[in-house]
């Protein structure tokens, strides 16, 4: 196995198990305690169980390592996954066997090769799939993925205003996607909103204006599924190490430019989420203590300065057009050459690359990834971005690459079926990056 496939595999939501190199000798363990001293106190330890955990951690770990390289390489064959993974041909066949049984692998195709038996191709079951729903402050999308993150339905509608009206428009909507999915297996539903999750309560999302609220349970209660609620940032960094699998690197930010600027964080290769999952909220930093109004409460935070809402306001300071204007005809104006579109659009610009300042110099990443409309732009602005950036880079530092994310607004839809699989596949740490 390479470096790189070692990489891939290393498990991200728990601390990896220390196995010990060679099995110990039976004879010695077998029925033995062992008593290992913690504090004043001595704890006992059952080596017979200990062992036995050990067993069902490997066979998860070669589980995890054989269905994502089906998944990252498919169609491959069993001889292929034996020579990648470094697992002995017994043990592919073994656990590829267990998976074409819980119908999460299909084989097929079988290839040609000038002698010998001809390989037969394994790849995942498109019949499993998962419900995604993206929450933003003024619509919602309720879509429809296979395991390979391929959308078969889309359907948007408009966000309501309190929680608990809109919570009971998803479970209307959800419940004629389950009865489409006869004869497929739903893993469970993902959802993405502009805030913080944690224990499934939504606990801070200024710009949707909801406060605190169970979203996950009576969802769940309805539909029969298990409900996963992710950070709209950190979303999108599961799509991008999941779906675009290029060589991100494992230090990355990824910045969404929306109604406000969230950001997801993957440092060393995991997701950083912090205590009660606020971490990444920069869009909440304040630049100027006397600045305009943030909807979290504060004055001057990054994103009153550097979101949509701040371009389509610098916009509206400096030009008599008073008709609603969305954040596309701002930029549709600019191209038009309105020299006042321009100007917001820059004023923008500067003010997100001084905000990523703090981002380079607290977290030094290798890369970052913006995703949102401006990037349909990239060419005029992320000049500008990026000069700002680069002006006040630390001594010895070197200032990250940034990649525009020419998405379409499925980063988020996609980082939520990757929410979902984790539970089979395991978190960012089993991922290629």
């Amino acid at each position: 196995m390479t470096s790189r496939e070692a990489r891939l595999f290393t498990l991200i939501d728990c601390p990896a198990p220390s196995l010990p190199e060679a099995p110990p000798d039976p004879s010695v363990t077998l029925g033995v305690q062992s008593k290992i001293r913690t504090g004043n106190e001595m704890a006992v330890t059952d080596l017979d169980r200990t062992q036995g955990a050990s067993s069902e951690v490997v066979r998860d770990i070669n589980r995890r390592i054989v269905l994502n390289l089906i998944r990252t390489r498919q169609p491959i064959s069993r001889a292929d996954l034996a020579r990648v993974s470094g697992l002995q041909r017994s043990t592919i066949s073994l656990i590829v066997e267990g998976l074409i049984e819980e119908h999460w692998v299909l084989e097929g195709p079988t290839g040609r090769l000038p002698r010998g038996r001809r390989p037969t191709f394994l790849r995942l079951n498109d019949d499993r799939v998962i419900i995604g729903i993206d929450i933003r402050p003024t619509q919602i999308t309720v879509a429809l993925a296979n395991v390979n993150g391929r959308f078969s339905s889309q359907e948007v509608i408009p966000t309501p205003a309190d929680p608990k009206t809109a919570t009971d428009a998803l479970i209307q909507r959800i419940q004629p996607l389950i009865q489409s999915c006869r004869g497929k297996k739903i893993e469970g539903i993902g959802i993405s909103l502009p805030g913080r999750p944690h224990a499934g309560h939504l606990v801070f999302a200024p710009n949707l204006k909801w406060r605190d609220f169970d979203l996950r349970k009576p969802i769940a209660n309805a539909t029969g599924l298990e409900v996963e609620l992710e950070n709209a940032a950190n979303a999108c960094v599961l799509a991008a190490v999941w779906f675009d699998r290029a060589e991100l690197g494992r230090d990355l930010v990824v910045i969404t430019v929306s109604e406000g600027i969230g950001a997801g964080i993957l440092t060393g290769g995991h997701l950083v989420r912090g205590r009660n999952g606020m971490a990444g909220e920069f869009g909440h930093v304040p630049l100027d203590p006397a600045g305009p109004l943030c909807g979290c409460g504060g004055r001057g935070c990054w994103e009153v300065f550097a979101s949509n809402r701040a371009a389509l306001r610098y916009y509206h300071e400096s030009s008599s057009y008073t008709e609603g204007l969305s954040f596309l005809d701002l930029l549709s104006l600019a191209e038009q050459g309105d020299a006042c579109a321009v100007a917001a659009l820059e004023k923008m610009a500067h003010y997100l690359g001084r905000g990523m300042r703090m981002i380079v110099a607290g977290l030094a990443p290798e890369r970052i990834i913006i995703i949102g409309d401006l990037t349909r732009s990239w060419h005029r602005f992320g000049p500008v971005i990026e000069s700002d950036l680069q002006a006040q880079v630390l001594p010895g530092g070197r200032a990250p690459r940034l990649i525009p994310a020419h998405e379409d607004g499925m980063a988020r839809l996609r980082g939520t079926v990757a929410l979902v699989l984790q539970k089979d596949f395991g978190g960012t740490r089993d991922l290629p990056v």
